[in-house]
Formats: structure tokens, sequence, C-alpha cells
């Protein structure tokens, strides 16, 4: 973690402890704007692939959304779907290599992310993102979400119509809503069980739904899709103990490859697993 990073997280757990002293509520509305904020988000993105892109624009709750599609009018389509605090262009590479094969390829910056309008998202705002781009260019017959990606795919998919041959590769996805909450409860310094039955209550009033439902292993029922999930055991963003829950499961549709020494990000970046994501994708041969 950054010095400016550090000190920035330090300023915020002062501000906490203060507001918390004040009103839980107030600290709850606070912390679940936090928990929707980028603050760190991705530079501008690089030249090369994302020039030859075709630009796409989408209004979303009053917001402009921004969006590529690569090799326009191809029959089978691929969607890349970023994870919190990324952008699409963190995919460039996987780009041509999908277009080689034969792919469609649509990437989107999500709300309040690279070159998409906004300050804060949450994972409801994400999959209406994600159906809202099925609705406009499907159907969509591969995914590829990393991350906060991940969740809001496995949220649209309960939704959206798809069979066994739409293909699914989940990259270190976020599993467990409860799990990321407890990550920036720790991250803030919040131990008031007070403050987190405020933030539930916050998250059921906007949604509906308690924070555990938002969960890969509970829509994962609802998910007929042949699924690639990835995952590092030194993932300290979206720990592999959730994934392994499901794993535990022997779920037919569902191939886990469990790395070593990747982490969260460059788990993506490996080329290696590239490989066997475009492996897992690369549509069968007509006869």
């Amino acid at each position: 973690m950054k010095i400016k990073q550090k000190l920035t997280i330090r300023y915020i757990r002062v501000k906490f402890k203060l507001l918390t002293l004040v009103s839980n509520r107030k600290a709850a509305e606070k912390a679940f704007e936090l928990f929707c904020t980028p603050f760190f988000k991705s530079g501008k993105k690089p030249a090369g692939v994302f020039q030859e892109a075709k630009k796409l624009d989408y209004s979303l709750n009053g917001q402009l959304v921004k969006g590529y599609i690569f090799n326009n009018g191809m029959p089978v389509k691929v969607l890349i779907l970023h994870g919190f605090g990324s952008a699409a262009y963190k995919f460039h590479s996987y780009i041509k290599p999908l277009v080689a094969c034969g792919f469609e390829v649509l990437a989107f910056d999500a709300p309040a992310h690279g070159d998409s309008e906004g300050k804060t998202v949450n994972v409801v705002e994400y999959c209406q993102l994600i159906e809202l781009i099925i609705k406009k260019n499907g159907p969509i017959n591969a995914f590829i979400a990393h991350s906060f990606g991940g969740i809001a795919l496995s949220l649209a998919l309960e939704k959206t119509e798809h069979d066994k041959h739409t293909k699914v590769v989940l990259i270190a996805p976020a599993t467990e809503t409860t799990t990321a909450i407890d990550s920036a409860f720790k991250m803030l310094a919040i131990k008031s069980k007070n403050v987190r039955e405020e933030f539930n209550k916050i998250i059921f009033e906007r949604s509906g739904h308690h924070p555990e439902w938002f969960s890969i292993k509970r829509a994962m029922q609802h998910i007929k899709a042949s699924v690639l999930w990835i995952h590092d055991e030194d993932d300290t963003i979206t720990p592999l103990k959730d994934a392994l829950k499901i794993k535990a499961d022997h779920p037919a549709n569902i191939k886990f490859i469990i790395t070593k020494g990747l982490g969260h990000r460059n788990i993506y970046r490996s080329t290696e697993i590239k490989n066997k994501v475009l492996h897992f994708l690369k549509p069968a041969p007509l006869d």
C-alpha cells in the first residue's frame, strides 16, 4: 500500500471514531458511501488496441457509462467485466487473442470507473449495467469477470436467459459480500456492532435484500452456464476460503483452477491463465 493510501485510511479512521460518537446511523451511512467509492481509480488506458475499438455510450440511472466493441458483427460475443477500482483497459491483452478466435468483444467501464460517470457504484448498479449491455448487444455467449465483476455477473445471470452452452470465466470473484464488508470494516477500524447493524439495514432498505443474499454461492443455484473458476491461494482481497465452500459442493457445471503465488491481480495478467481462459472460451469448430 502506498504512503498516500495509508495516510488517507488513517485520516478516515479518525473521522469514523468521531462520527460513531455522534450517531451510529450517520457512521453507517458514511461507511456505505465509502464501501461504494473507488478511491484509487486506475490511470488512463494505454494506446493501441483501444484506439481500434468502436466506442459505445449508454445512460444508466442518469449517468453516462462508456464502453468499447471490437470485431463488431461477429455472431459469438464475449463481455469482459473488470473489478472494483479497475477499468476495462486492464484486460487489453485479452482482446486481440479473443478477436483472433472470432469473438465480438465488449468491454465497459463500470459506473464511477474509468471513463464512465459517477462517484460511487454498488453491485446492484453493476448488475443493471450488465443487463443493459445484454439487452442492447445480446445474446452474449461468454463472459470474463474479475473480482467485483464476478458477483455482479452472477446476479445478472440469475435474471438473464442462458443455458449450459453459455461460458463464464470467474477470475478471483468477490464470492460473498459479507466477506467484503468484513474487510472494509476491518480496514476502517470500525468495531461497533451497532454501526454494522445500521450498515446492514441500509443495504436492505436500498435493495430489498440482506447482505447475505449478495452471494455467488447462493446465485449459483440458478446459473446453468459452464463455468471456469480461477482463484489463487494467496488472494488477500477475495479470499479463497469462500470459493472452496462452493467447490466442496462439487457443482457439475464448474471447473476450478487453484493457483499459488499470483494473488488477486496478477492472476488475470498471467500468460498461463490467459491461455487457459482462451482455451476454455474458444468456440468449437463447425462440422
